[in-house]
């Protein structure tokens, strides 16, 4: 007798109605905050396990903002992303696990032409349906990254001590996925 095998299904990232931010201090006294305009990710589930879904995500480097022209600019040349020559940064992920609304998702992300582990906290929100019948989900996730572990290590040295910008920054993601087929 042959056992029934789960579906896969697989969901897309919703860019309308997601948000990739970023935050990092300045100056060790404020945060600066900054978001990736231009990114797709995918979700490939076996049903709707989310145990061992496979994520993978992407984001355009050039469409980095930070609400400042000059500084966006900076962000974009060789001293940070180079999106000249790496337009894009991905992650593919290795895990994902957790049950309920509290998740953990590991993976590989790949800034300019270095691929390091993070970790992700992830707080599954839940599905729904629009009022056009399309089932939506919702995670929010977030983490800390070392930005010079990317290679992304420009700084300034500040008179009084510190430095200009930290080597520590906040990944904070809200996402809505939909589901595909």
């Amino acid at each position: 007798m042959e056992t029934a095998t789960a579906t896969t299904t697989k969901w897309a990232i919703d860019p309308s109605h997601s948000e990739i931010q970023f935050k990092v201090k300045h100056l060790m006294i404020s945060t600066v905050t900054g978001s990736l305009k231009e990114f797709g990710a995918e979700v490939e589930l076996e049903g709707d396990d989310l145990n061992n879904a496979l994520v993978s995500f992407w984001a355009n480097t050039d469409s980095i903002f930070t609400n400042d022209e000059k500084r966006d600019g900076h962000l974009r040349s060789g001293d940070f992303f180079d999106s000249e020559k790496f337009p894009k940064l991905s992650f593919k992920s290795t895990r994902f696990e957790g049950s309920g609304s509290t998740w953990k998702l590991t993976g590989d992300l790949t800034i300019k032409d270095v691929t390091r582990p993070v970790t992700l906290d992830v707080e599954w929100s839940g599905q729904a349906k629009d009022p056009w019948g399309n089932t939506k989900a919702g995670l929010n996730l977030s983490g800390t990254l070392d930005r010079k572990a990317f290679g992304l290590t420009w700084n300034a040295a500040l008179e009084a001590g510190g430095v200009l910008v930290s080597d520590e920054v906040r990944i904070l993601a809200e996402v809505q996925l939909a589901k595909q087929g």
